[in-house]
């Protein structure tokens, strides 16, 4: 991404210096990331009883009501400071779903653990090493920029690579978590991992 005025790192410093406007553009750059973290563990933990959409928009919400507790500096904090947040949805979600009261501050943190873990291991299996960020983008997590590929590809592309490399199917499994064939599941997927790798291009 640019360096120029609309760079994540400028709309945080315009952020923290209370410009509410700069914060809502800010967080609108990780919604396809965190939309992507929160369907994982939803599916995980609560069977996909639940909209992922809905989640972001809370963990946003929250984000704007407790921005004053940001202490972090650049993005990588940030996403730290996001993720809990998701976490803490998360774990509300989870307690409405199971029907308690009380709040669970060991499984938050378990939460968080979990969602650190999965943005590190965003790109396990996807890509090549020779597909590394490169040297400008470095400081940036792989794992945003890989969510913001995946964004750009055509759903069933997106799915494939999701339910494969993501969420840990076998071919076998997604083809009849999709329906189709394991001929056909494995041609798109090919097609999915060359198409990732050039849409990883556009987003650096």
């Amino acid at each position: 991404m640019d360096s120029g005025a609309s760079s994540p790192q400028h709309l945080l410093v315009l952020a923290r210096a209370g410009d509410r406007l700069s914060l809502g553009q800010l967080l609108e750059l990780y919604r396809g990331y965190l939309s992507l973290m929160a369907r994982l563990h939803i599916g995980r933990r609560l069977q996909g009883k639940a909209d992922a959409a809905d989640l972001v928009q809370e963990t946003f919400l929250a984000a704007h009501q407790n921005w004053e507790q940001f202490r972090g500096t650049t993005e990588r904090e940030l996403l730290r400071w996001l993720r809990r947040i998701l976490a803490a949805r998360l774990a509300d979600l989870m307690r409405r779903y199971l029907g308690t009261q009380r709040r669970d501050v060991r499984l938050e943190r378990e939460l968080a653990a979990e969602l650190e873990q999965s943005s590190q291991d965003l790109d396990a299996g996807l890509l090549a090493k020779q597909d590394s960020p490169s040297q400008q983008v470095a400081q940036r997590e792989q794992g945003l920029l890989l969510a913001d590929a995946l964004a750009r590809l055509p759903e069933d592309y997106r799915e494939v690579l999701i339910l494969r490399h993501m969420e840990g199917l076998s071919f076998p499994e997604v083809a009849q978590r999709l329906g189709r064939t394991l001929d056909a599941v494995k041609s798109v997927w090919t097609r999915a991992l060359d198409r990732l790798r050039l849409s990883l291009k556009d987003v650096r």
